[in-house]
């Protein structure tokens, strides 16, 4: 567009200037509507219960809906890398596992995005407990007579994940290496159909998020045959941990809020506040409770400190482990 007159150019700079004007305004004034928040993973798993139970907390006190979408599919790298390449205008977040975040870089050649530079941290949201979980007729109860089980019968037994690339399956596939034995992986499309499966028979084991599995154990139709964090968790304290029979074994899976690189550090900086509040929610902390969930309290920094040093960690445990995705 071409002006010819000093007054169309006046004008159309103070039409320029108010049109800034207003795009601060709705800025200063964020959200002015609805937030997705992408979780990359299928519904009923633990990423999916914490998604919800923040999410809630979040609309409350931002007065705007806060919409979660789940896109599950290659182990959380397809919608992990479709929210890298959305607007960043903080209207797109991402709530990932770890196992999306900094395990599936080294388990993809192509993830699709890069978990350091296509991301800026929000905040730290929640770790979820985790436990190895059998149909009740199987013959193990415990860790060591699931050992002395697959020893005597290589590749005997399978084990459920929610698919390929998950934090479960590497967990399994760890379990494995650990304790010298061979099972055979089942892959699912979610830890919901696995922890189905299992509670049906059709499949002996599986690695489960304790929001996938709960309700199946308190109901007695799965029995825990270990637990996977470091530490017994609140919500079974009388099932020991893998780590007391297999030494040094043991994990704490994390869960985080992310946002498209690019995006204004004041929409980061609020959102990290508003998740630090809702964290320190009594009915926050009683839903994650309920599910096996404690919140992870922490600031944009100390996530991105905590991606770096988990990314070759886990990139070592693939390599030892030789998972693969196939």
């Amino acid at each position: 567009m071409t002006f010819h007159t000093p007054l169309s150019r006046r004008i159309f700079t103070v039409a320029v200037l108010c049109s800034a004007a207003l795009a601060a305004g709705a800025q200063d004034k964020y959200p002015s509507k609805p937030i997705t928040v992408v979780v990359p993973q299928a519904a009923g798993g633990a990423n999916d219960a914490i998604a919800r139970v923040v999410a809630q907390k979040l609309g409350e006190q931002l007065g705007q809906s806060v919409i979660v979408d789940n896109r599950p599919g290659a182990g959380g790298t397809l919608a992990t890398g479709a929210t890298a390449r959305a607007r960043n205008d903080g209207y797109t977040l991402l709530l990932t596992a770890d196992s999306a975040h900094v395990i599936g870089p080294a388990l993809y050649k192509n993830p699709g995005f890069d978990p350091v530079k296509d991301f800026a941290p929000v905040a730290p949201v929640a770790t979820a407990g985790y436990v190895l979980v059998a149909h009740p007729s199987f013959p193990a109860s415990t860790v060591a007579e699931l050992v002395a089980l697959a020893k005597a019968s290589p590749g005997k037994y399978s084990i459920a994940s929610a698919g390929n690339g998950t934090l479960n399956h590497l967990i399994g596939e760890m379990l494995q290496k650990a304790a010298g034995i061979q099972l055979q992986h089942i892959p699912y499309k979610g830890s919901a159909a696995a922890a189905t499966d299992v509670v049906g028979g059709q499949v002996p084991l599986s690695v489960q998020s304790l929001p996938s599995a709960i309700a199946f154990i308190k109901a007695g139709k799965l029995k825990v045959l270990g637990v996977v964090n470091e530490k017994r968790v609140a919500a079974l304290p009388d099932a020991p941990t893998i780590g007391e029979t297999l030494k040094g074994f043991g994990q704490a899976p994390w869960y985080a809020l992310f946002a498209p690189a690019g995006t204004p550090a004041p929409i980061v900086a609020l959102l990290q506040a508003e998740v630090a509040r809702a964290l320190e929610h009594k009915d926050v902390v009683d839903k994650l409770a309920t599910v096996g969930c404690e919140p992870f309290k922490g600031t944009a920094a100390q996530l991105a400190a905590l991606v770096q040093s988990d990314l070759p960690k886990w990139s070592r445990v693939v390599k030892d482990t030789g998972a693969t995705v196939d």
